[in-house]
Formats: C-alpha cells, structure tokens, sequence
C-alpha cells in the first residue's frame, strides 16, 4: 500500500511539472544531465542504455520534449538512481541550527534524509573511565571524526589514539568509551537510530 501511495504521488508531481511548475521541470532535467555527465557517458552511451533516442534525449535535457512518466522511469534505472530522487522538489530548509544539550555540552544535527540519524559534535575534557564496567554498549553503528585535540577511543579489550582529522567506526554493541588523551578535544560522531538512542538512555 505505501508502494501505491508513493508512485501515486510521484506521478502527481510529474503531472504538476508538465502544467505549472517549469522550476521543478527545469530541475528535473538538470538532474538527469548531471548523472548522465558524473557518469562520463555521452548521449549516445546513455540512449544505448536506456533505448530511448540520442535526439530524444537531448530534446529531454534541453527541454524541448515533454517529461513523460515511462521515460523518466526508464532513466532513472538507467542512470541508477530512483524515480522519487529524480522528481523530489528542490528544498529552501538546507541550513539547519543545532539543537543545544547544555546539561552534556553537547550540540545535535538531525539528518533529514534519514531522520533516525544525528549528528552530534561534543566538546571533551575527561579522559576515558580506567574500569571496564563503566564502558557501554548497545545496538547500533557509530562513526566520529576528531575536529582538535586528540581523543582516547577504548573499544572492548583494545585502546585507540584518534588525533585531529582522524574518525573512527565501530559497531556499538561492543563496549566503549571516549575521553581525551590530555587537554580538551572535540569530537563529531554520526550515530544511527539505534546508537542514538543508546546514547540517550545512558544520560538519563
């Protein structure tokens, strides 16, 4: 059923482009070079892949020929792409403020394209705890980069110096902990759902 719903909407808007939204056709079309040329392929590479037209293909590009549902299907498989990525509308929201934690001096980023992901950046000036009981671990996948400093990653039975620039990915389920190797360091992670919300359940 969501499957239905989703074409359903898909083709909503690709019947909204072909009456009165020429920027979001306009788009479109540009999408469609864009991943034609990052792929190195010239027209007649990609009308072999696609069995539609050299001349078909460039009306479409250059918007002389209507955007027709079957084509742009055929397209973005062509391409290796979606069709709802292909015809998603183009978004004014692309800065985003974070969200202040002061009680943890933290600092979070929601990702939009996956709103079970955060991004968090975190100002550290405690090494890590010397007694394995006091490392965590909970289902999930984490990811950080040191931004300055440099930070002390104790993973299971194992300790790691991360210095500026260097990151850092584990899976969560093994016990860890983060603390810094002397002065300050600040950290940026990526935390999946499910790190994330390990995360909050051991800060409260």
């Amino acid at each position: 059923m969501f499957c239905i719903k989703r074409r359903l909407r898909t083709e909503h808007t690709i019947l909204r482009m072909t009456q009165d939204d020429g920027e979001l056709d306009s788009l479109v079309r540009k999408r469609l070079r864009a991943l034609r040329v990052a792929q190195g392929w010239s027209l007649d590479e990609l009308a072999s892949r696609s069995r539609i037209s050299p001349s078909s293909l460039s009306r479409i590009e250059n918007g002389q020929r209507r955007l027709a549902l079957d084509q742009l299907v055929t397209l973005a498989r062509a391409l290796d792409t979606s069709l709802d990525q292909l015809v998603e509308a183009d978004t004014d929201d692309v800065i985003a403020n974070p969200v202040i934690d002061s009680t943890h001096g933290l600092m979070r980023w929601p990702v939009k394209a996956d709103p079970g992901m955060t991004v968090m950046r975190q100002r550290i000036t405690t090494p890590p705890p010397d007694h394995p009981a006091a490392m965590r671990a909970h289902p999930g996948h984490e990811w950080l980069v040191v931004l300055s400093g440099t930070a002390v990653l104790m993973l299971g039975h194992r300790r790691f110096r991360v210095e500026t620039d260097q990151a850092a990915e584990f899976p969560t389920m093994l016990p860890h902990a983060i603390g810094t190797a002397g002065g300050p360091c600040e950290i940026m992670g990526i935390f999946d759902r499910e790190a994330r919300r390990g995360h909050q359940t051991d800060k409260n």
